[in-house]
């Protein structure tokens, strides 16, 4: 009972973190930044990284291998719905990443421009990240259960 609840509560606070972490990073995002405030962010963004990591290392275990059984999950479809919205916002987070990576180097007062696309992105994943938590919810009533 104590794994299954400590699992819930690391899987509950790293989403947590993990939408604080990309709403610092939507905060952050400015049209020009200096390559020094773009090493900030590529910081922010590799522990934005490291949480979505536990995010999903918890969750697959509540999947898996503790709680429900596997199968009440994996016929739900708000289930998968919300799976696959948060490896959506995975796949959106490398744009951001490599630009991070490639301009964070360099003289540190430097000013670059950041593509308009790059901070859509950014909003993007907030907005899928706010609708995560709702399928949850969603889901936790019995919606979504195939019978």
């Amino acid at each position: 009972m104590i794994e299954l609840i400590l699992t819930r509560y690391v899987h509950f606070i790293g989403i947590i973190i993990v939408f604080a972490l990309v709403f610092a990073e939507n905060v952050m995002l400015k049209e020009r930044l200096s390559r020094s405030e773009i090493s900030r962010l590529f910081k922010v963004d590799n522990i934005y990284g490291l949480f979505s990591i536990i995010v999903v290392g918890a969750g697959l275990y509540l999947w898996l291998g503790i709680g429900k059984p596997a199968d009440y999950y994996s016929q739900n479809h708000i289930f998968l719905t919300k799976v696959s919205l948060f490896i959506l916002v995975g796949i959106l987070s490398l744009w951001p990443s490599i630009f991070y990576f490639k301009n964070r180097k360099g003289d540190p007062d430097q000013s670059v421009l950041v593509p308009s696309k790059i901070r859509w992105i950014v909003k993007i994943e907030l907005a899928i990240l706010i609708l995560i938590p709702l399928l949850a919810t969603i889901m936790a009533q019995g919606v979504g259960l195939v019978k």
